[in-house]
């Protein structure tokens, strides 16, 4: 009950605290995409997801990281279209079934399940998963003490999802160096501040063992701080990938420039997190957001509104499913419906 009361306060508190970071006026969009998409259609879809998420996280504050990471892993693989959402299907394995994805949260998808189901009960099938999913991930910073900010929205959802060579492509390994994943992710026209400012999401959420343990054996990294390596061996004994530990060891579950503060004292979590620091490229924005939170939020916003525009698909292509885990076609529950839709519509023509 206590750990339930903490983490009401915490929510209270951050959104108290918290101020808005507006960026409408300097972020272009993508054709099809608005700050005000379902203003006549759905008026009350952020409302209702951010109702929901608060009680979600006066339960449990850490779903936030796991949300999160959802969005980035959908928006990075092939467009922020929701196909990270999709199951495995008779045509092959998922993107869930890549080795990236197979640590990310089943609640994280139950929840956005939860929430396509409020959402179509205040407005109908009129709301994508794809923002469902972009939403959750702007509520999840903000309810964990980052910057509020608006997001685009008028993403429609895939029909297909990426195979597992191509989301192990896209998604920068945490045993990757700042020079790899900056060379990586200038293919998608992010620069060196969007990299740094993105990896900062790891300021909240929980890592496996399994993701760091080349820094610990058979040889420690000399980066690492020794007192914070003692301890990270204390979790994380030779050969075990399935302990885990907090990404930051200053506010694990608050969203705040302490990642930035870790990799300045070297302890910083995996490769790519470390590296960010220890990279001359990288070394003065790490140390510039790790002085000025206001700075960090304000890079953030930025490139998570160009992270969230990543292969959108909108106007007519794609759909928007009415389960967030299963295209359209292959629901059986969606094709009675529109059977039953064009019954009723028939029977009014005769």
């Amino acid at each position: 009950m206590a750990s339930r009361f903490s983490s009401f306060v915490l929510i209270a508190c951050l959104v108290i605290a918290s101020s808005p970071v507006h960026v409408s006026s300097s972020v272009p969009l993508k054709k099809g995409l608005s700050w005000s998409f379902y203003e006549k259609s759905c008026p009350k879809v952020e409302s209702v997801i951010r109702k929901h998420l608060k009680k979600v996280f006066e339960e449990d504050i850490g779903q936030a990281a796991g949300l999160l990471r959802v969005h980035f892993h959908d928006c990075f693989v092939k467009g922020c279209d929701a196909s990270v959402l999709l199951d495995g299907s008779t045509s092959g394995p998922s993107e869930q079934d890549a080795p990236p994805n197979l640590t990310l949260r089943r609640t994280a998808f139950k929840i956005i399940d939860d929430l396509r189901e409020l959402v179509d009960k205040k407005c109908g099938r009129v709301v994508s998963c794809a923002d469902i999913a972009a939403i959750a991930a702007r509520d999840s910073v903000y309810l964990s003490g980052g910057p509020e900010y608006d997001v685009p929205l008028g993403r429609r959802d895939g029909l297909t999802f990426a195979t597992r060579n191509v989301t192990l492509e896209n998604l920068p390994a945490p045993t990757e160096n700042a020079s790899q994943i900056l060379t990586a992710l200038a293919k998608k026209h992010f620069d060196a501040t969007d990299v740094v400012a993105l990896s900062g999401g790891h300021t909240i959420g929980l890592a496996h063992c399994g993701a760091f343990e080349n820094r610990l054996y058979p040889t420690q990294d000399p980066t690492l701080e020794k007192t914070f390596a003692l301890d990270l061996k204390d979790v994380c004994p030779t050969a075990n990938y399935t302990n885990t530990t907090v990404n930051d060891i200053r506010s694990p579950n608050r969203f705040d420039n302490k990642y930035f503060v870790n990799l300045v004292h070297r302890q910083g979590l995996f490769t790519s997190d470390q590296d960010l620091y220890e990279d001359p490229t990288t070394r003065d924005i790490v140390t510039s957001f790790a002085k000025d939170q206001e700075l960090f939020f304000e890079k953030f916003v930025l490139a998570m509104t160009k992270m969230g525009q990543l292969g959108v698909l909108t106007g007519t292509k794609g759909e928007i499913r009415a389960n967030c885990s299963v295209r359209n076609s292959d629901n059986p529950d969606f094709l009675a419906s529109v059977v039953e839709e064009d019954v009723e519509s028939y029977a009014e023509l005769k």
